[in-house]
């Protein structure tokens, strides 16, 4: 772990789930300052009533002269802006574009200008093989960080990509928190579907992991497992419906967009990448390594793939693990 004691630090997208958490994590490496840049008034009042110390700055991603003055003095950044939810995207694509890749090459233009140490950005596993606009937008995202360092200079880039993120905004389980509350069916896409499984505060954990590790250009990856949405929604009315298993599961079938398995690494990144027991570190092509993990040719890791959560207590434990969802993310 670095020493961040003394350092100011700026999370785009900072009222938002992750970047809430990981401001929690940072406040105990006592650095000098936190600054939250976002472009919500109302998140940012809510959040200051839990944090008043950190520095609270109204912008957007899609303003460059705005970050470039808000990234002045700054040492770490960790770019958690964007659009994410999928149909959102899918209705509106070019709204994906101007904030995840245009607003993302902005955030990198002002940490360059500004001098700053380390880049983290957040992408995710739609990313991979994408088919929906959220993920084609976030892997240019990934492409535009990633690029950043082949041609030298003093800030480190690099990204992290994420599996669902347990509790985060839009995804699944605080819609069938919602609906067991209000007595309605849980609503399933496809009872087979597939989906990584990781707390918030493992996300931050990854996020601290690169920021420790990267040279320039990589893309780690943290080790999650996996469940249906099916095992997901019975674990979920079991764990806290009054009806337990009587409480009723309406399958609506996919959404646009959706994948039925997520990927993580493909076939291509898994011939360039090093293995932790918890990590996977994808080497930039213009930098890989001389010693690297060697995997079978066509191999990928995918929520197909990985530790499958089949007992209730399992997942049960990841969700006490999960906690509560703050109210402004």
């Amino acid at each position: 772990m670095k020493n961040l004691s003394g350092t100011v630090i700026l999370i785009t997208g900072g009222t938002g789930s992750f970047g809430n958490r990981v401001a929690r994590h940072l406040l105990k490496q006592k650095p000098a300052q936190i600054r939250i840049y976002s472009r919500d008034e109302k998140k940012q009042w809510e959040m200051q009533r839990v944090f008043p110390q950190f520095r609270y700055i109204i912008g957007d991603v899609r303003d460059p002269d705005r970050l470039a003055e808000a990234l002045q003095g700054v040492d770490y950044v960790f770019h958690a802006a964007a659009l994410k939810q999928v149909p959102a995207c899918e209705n509106y694509p070019f709204e994906a574009v101007k904030t995840n890749v245009i607003g993302s090459k902005n955030v990198c233009d002002a940490a360059k200008y500004n001098r700053v140490k380390c880049l983290v950005a957040l992408s995710t596993d739609k990313a991979v093989k994408p088919v929906n606009a959220m993920g084609i937008s976030k892997a240019m995202l990934e492409k535009i960080v990633c690029s950043q360092n082949q041609f030298g200079g003093q800030t480190t880039f690099c990204c992290v990509r994420y599996g669902n993120v347990m509790g985060s905004r839009g995804s699944v389980i605080p819609l069938f928190r919602d609906q067991i509350r209000k007595d309605t069916p849980l609503t399933l896409t496809v009872p087979e579907m597939t989906r990584f499984l990781m707390t918030l505060d493992q996300s931050v954990d990854l996020v601290l992991h690169a920021m420790t590790q990267a040279r320039g250009g990589e893309i780690f990856v943290r080790k999650a497992p996996a469940c249906t949405v099916q095992a997901l929604a019975e674990a979920m009315r079991l764990k806290f419906s009054p009806r337990g298993a009587r409480h009723p599961i309406k399958v609506v079938g996919i959404r646009p967009g959706e994948k039925l398995h997520e990927v993580l690494v493909n076939e291509y990144e898994m011939q360039r990448i090093t293995e932790q027991p918890a990590y996977y570190a994808i080497h930039p092509e213009y930098r890989v390594p001389k010693r690297l993990t060697p995997k079978p040719l066509g191999g990928e890791y995918t929520s197909a793939n990985t530790r499958r959560l089949e007992r209730f207590e399992d997942i049960h434990a990841l969700l006490d693990a999960m906690g509560e969802v703050e109210t402004y993310i």
